[in-house]
């Protein structure tokens, strides 16, 4: 299990500009979580996502977000 992941929807045209923020961010490994696969996470992200969570701490981090900000989230998450 990857220490980020990425909670989207399907269909989701912000969820496309997250993952490619991601990848301009270079973003290490992370997980991908469609909420609409189930009613608890629908109910906890529904209209939120996309949203990038640390696993091991529980910050997350809204859309919308740049690179720069996921630079810095990642940052945080490896000074843990």
């Amino acid at each position: 299990m990857a220490d980020l992941t990425l909670y989207q929807r399907d269909y989701c045209h912000l969820c496309d500009q997250a993952l490619a923020v991601m990848a301009q961010a270079r973003a290490p490994d992370f997980d991908s979580v469609w909420v609409d696969d189930s009613p608890a996470l629908e109910g906890r992200y529904g209209t939120r996502v996309p949203v990038l969570r640390d696993n091991r701490d529980g910050r997350e981090l809204d859309w919308p977000f740049d690179a720069d900000a996921v630079q810095a989230f990642v940052a945080a998450l490896q000074q843990l």
